[in-house]
């Protein structure tokens, strides 16, 4: 027993006699990896099937780093992913046109084991999670009226319903996966740049949704606006919901349009970063 604590004793003082802390600051560019089905393209031809990953995009990270000694460390980091547009449906039909697409706005957090291979390359891995945001979904509908529809609004035939609205969707608490190799090059006793490729592997089960706007104007051939707000966030059209909740299960007949069956949504991607880190004064006064 004395021993093992003249050995613990030992490796804490070896630790904390080496022990230097780091912070960093970094942005890249992520693409989607391993794209799941998010939606549709359909025309008169057919109907193709659209492949994404909303954690495609731009994205940030404020990063803490502290090694334990000359090869491991530990790190928490917290990001910000402005995810790219992703082709949800697109229609083109005969009277009828549709462009939707999502894009994410999401905050996270990580938790890495981090490795120096020598005193440039280094690996880290961990767990990553989803701490807010949302799936914004921007909707734009145009279809036009039948000769009974434009005369029951005292149209011309050729005028068109044009619908905008935003559908914000929001997930269960996620845990991931990620991954990362980098090179890092001393600038100074105190700061470095470095660049380094980053994997995410994580989905996204929605929770639920909000629509936040909604329009609807009736417009003539010409493009006037013949009636201006036909349909508003205040006044939806029928079976249109302004929130719905996803479950995992929907009783047999189920009528209740607010609820629907639960999603994995893709957020994994495959990026690379750009940064610089401030180090630390070691505790033993050493420096690199």
């Amino acid at each position: 027993m004395k021993q093992i604590l003249i050995v613990f004793t030992a490796l804490l003082l070896s630790t904390t006699s080496y022990a230097q802390f780091e912070i960093s600051v970094s942005g890249g560019y992520a693409i989607g990896s391993a794209g799941m089905k998010i939606g549709e393209k359909q025309t008169t031809g057919g109907t193709e099937n659209t492949y994404g990953s909303y954690g495609e995009g731009f994205n940030t990270q404020l990063r803490g780093t502290y090694f334990f000694n000359e090869r491991f460390g530990a790190d928490l980091s917290l990001g910000y992913l402005h995810g790219s547009d992703q082709t949800v449906s697109e229609v083109r039909l005969p009277g009828y046109d549709v462009d939707a697409i999502a894009r994410a706005r999401a905050y996270g957090a990580s938790a890495s084991l981090v490795y120096r291979f020598n005193d440039n390359v280094y690996g880290r891995i961990g767990a990553l999670v989803k701490l807010g945001g949302k799936t914004e979904a921007v909707v734009h509908q145009k279809v036009n009226f039948s000769q009974a529809e434009a005369d029951a609004f005292g149209v011309p035939l050729g005028s068109y319903s044009e619908t905008n609205y935003v559908e914000d969707f929001h997930g269960q608490f996620p845990l991931g996966f990620v991954a990362a190799i980098g090179y890092r090059h001393d600038l100074s006793t105190s700061f470095s740049v470095f660049v380094e490729a980053e994997y995410y592997g994580i989905s996204l089960k929605r929770k639920d949704s909000e629509i936040t706007e909604f329009n609807t104007n009736v417009v003539l051939p010409d493009g006037t606006v013949a009636v201006k707000g036909l349909y508003s966030l205040d006044n939806l059209p029928a079976g249109i919901n302004k929130t719905t909740t996803y479950v995992d299960e929907l009783p047999s007949g189920n009528t209740d349009s607010s609820k629907k069956l639960a999603v994995k949504v893709p957020y994994s991607s495959f990026g690379v970063n750009f940064g610089i880190i401030y180090k630390f004064k070691r505790s033993n006064s050493e420096s690199k």
